[in-house]
């Protein structure tokens, strides 16, 4: 009998990076066709009601996700599938335990949030929508990790541009046909477009996962002990720290309004969440490809303690993530104002952009950081550290909007990122036992350095040509000063022909 080969972590990433690339490419349309419609205040007003929405998510969720994808992975690694089905079964009535209890909560307590915390009465029928739809969405999330840790990714790609399409089809019928220009009713068109897509995708999921695993040995019970083992220290910190954003996020028009040079908080909110963000974070749809699959990847390995993959891995993850954002992060940079001015006809954006924009190797790295540490069963030592930065931020905030406006925001993003990323780095570096190529990395980022500089110094054009002119003389120097000064070697290229190759002959 031909023993079964691996899911592929090389084609699983492809895929998933097209995929996401895409999706995200539709999504932030989809954001700058409805900041046209509903203006800077009402993107804010929606980013409120979403952020509300992502709480009640993953405390209804509970950690069942990451729990759903680590033990199938762990079922996978150690060749029992047919134990899958109890875990499965497991999950999804933790799910749905916890998600309706989340549901009653949230549903009265729509009136109270909207009224003192959103801003006015007309965010209440949102809220209680995202209340009604939190059981469908958990038990999607719970698939999704099934699907990621068996390596089904061509199937949930498709499922995740379906769920895209009908979540934009809904959404803009609603905003022609009913909504118009008034702000509350475009949210809930929009939370309405993500609910009829979360109950049309996890029908497809649970069609297509029929008969694909081998049929259990005898009556199984769940295994309610891991589930619990794993989730409850997710849930519970997932829960805090999910709070905390929340408690951000709502604070932050309130606290911002303090600030002497603030004429529109609520504006200068949606500007930076919901212009800025999407646009600073589009490309990192590559990475989180490579995150999403890092996780069961790192799940089987460890299972099999195969301890040279794992270092091997994390090497690799490490170094892609790093020189890619790199070169992300400069063409942001040298490109901020036209973008700005092509995507949202907004000098603001543009200025907003070109401040974060260094953050970017930061951020995109600390993704896959975060995605081994989980792989690996650090999950608890993440959650704790994503506490305290969450803790930190909320006081930051708190403190310094009054004092500083967006300034005091700026400050507080930097500081509480880069502790979460050192505290995160360093747990992985212990429980992988990898070394960190320091030299390299300073290298690589004195050459970022170098190249956006040299590009600085020549006016770019407007329109089209000013991103892609500078993003073309940025990445031109950058590769040269790289392959100079040895950051990107000839070994490296043989990985990457190498890739080419196998990918090849197994197509």
């Amino acid at each position: 009998m031909k023993e079964k080969k691996e899911p592929s972590i090389v084609r699983g990433t492809l895929l998933l990076t097209i995929a996401n690339l895409l999706l995200r490419l539709a999504a932030m349309s989809f954001q700058i066709y409805l900041s046209g419609r509903i203006g800077a205040a009402g993107v804010g007003l929606l980013q409120l009601i979403l952020s509300v929405k992502a709480m009640s998510f993953t405390m209804g969720s509970a950690g069942i996700r990451t729990c759903a994808m680590y033990l199938s992975a762990e079922e996978f690694g150690r060749n029992r599938p047919q134990n899958i089905h109890a875990v499965l079964s497991g999950c999804s009535r933790y799910s749905l335990v916890c998600s309706v209890s989340v549901l009653f909560l949230l549903w009265q307590l729509a009136p109270w949030l909207a009224e003192n915390w959103i801003g006015g009465s007309t965010a209440v029928p949102s809220l209680r929508v995202c209340a009604l739809i939190l059981p469908v969405c958990c038990l999607y999330g719970v698939m999704t990790g099934y699907f990621t840790a068996a390596g089904r990714i061509g199937e949930l790609v498709g499922v995740e541009f379906l769920e895209q399409g009908c979540a934009m089809a809904v959404t803009f019928l609603l905003l022609s046909q009913w909504a118009g220009a008034n702000a509350g009713r475009a949210c809930l068109s929009v939370v309405l477009g993500g609910g009829a897509a979360a109950l049309i995708s996890l029908r497809v999921l649970r069609f297509l996962h029929q008969g694909t695993l081998p049929p259990p040995e005898g009556p199984q019970r769940p295994p309610y002990r891991r589930i619990l083992r794993i989730s409850l220290p997710l849930a519970v910190a997932d829960d805090l720290r999910a709070g905390l954003n929340t408690i951000e996020n709502l604070i932050v028009p309130k606290r911002l309004a303090r600030f002497s040079g603030t004429a529109n908080a609520l504006a200068d909110y949606g500007v930076l969440h919901g212009m800025v963000f999407p646009v600073l974070m589009f490309p990192s749809a590559i990475l989180s490809s490579l995150a999403e699959l890092l996780v069961p990847e790192f799940s089987r390995c460890a299972a099999g303690r195969r301890m040279p993959r794992v270092r091997y891995l994390a090497r690799r993850g490490l170094r892609v993530s790093l020189l890619f954002s790199l070169c992300a992060g400069g063409i942001l940079f040298t490109g901020a104002d036209a973008l700005g001015e092509l995507l949202y006809h907004s000098g603001a954006v543009g200025r907003a952009l070109r401040l974060y924009a260094p953050l970017v190797p930061l951020l995109y790295t600390d993704a896959i950081v975060d995605a081994i540490c989980k792989g690996l069963g650090q999950q608890s030592a993440n959650a704790r550290y994503n506490l305290l930065t969450s803790f930190l931020d909320v006081t930051f905030l708190w403190l310094l909007l009054p004092q500083y406006g967006l300034r005091g925001y700026y400050i507080s993003f930097a500081v509480t990122h880069l502790i979460n990323f050192c505290l995160s780095l360093r747990r992985l570096l212990l429980a992988s036992g990898v070394r960190l190529e320091t030299g390299l990395s300073l290298r690589a980022i004195l050459c970022a350095l170098a190249a956006g500089w040299t590009t600085s110094l020549l006016p770019p054009p407007d329109g089209l040509l000013g991103i892609l002119l500078p993003g073309t003389q940025y990445l031109v120097t950058l590769c040269f000063l790289w392959t100079l000064f040895r950051v990107v070697r000839r070994d490296d290229l043989f990985w990457l022909r190498e890739l080419v190759r196998r990918r090849t002959k197994q197509a």
